[in-house]
């Protein structure tokens, strides 16, 4: 799994019909202190994550367990949207309702 920040959305009209009916959003990939990495990927969300929201998303094989995903050639799913995350003790992130709260 890896932690992300959900910065975009995706749109496609046409797709391989397996796909059909999947939301594609564009994460960028954050450390454990919440800086981007650089690294970004499109991933399937099955949670209901929106932008502006951290989240944990796997990719490759792993993407495609769960339950929407399964037997889709799906390469990253969200599957979790953070709420809060603690590094050695520290508070890094906490979601405070629809809006977020980084910690200094």
């Amino acid at each position: 799994m890896q932690l992300g920040k959900v910065v975009g959305t995706l749109v496609s009209t046409r797709k391989e019909e397996s796909m059909q009916g999947l939301k594609f959003l564009v994460v960028k990939d954050i450390d454990v202190q919440g800086q981007e990495t650089g690294k970004s990927v499109v991933a399937a969300d099955v949670v209901g994550a929106g932008v502006g929201e951290v989240v944990l998303y796997a990719t490759g094989s792993s993407a495609r367990q769960t339950a929407v995903t399964k037997d889709r050639p799906c390469d990253a799913v969200i599957m979790a949207i953070v709420d809060e995350w603690e590094v050695d003790g520290e508070l890094k992130y906490r979601k405070v309702s629809a809006e977020a709260e980084w910690a200094s």
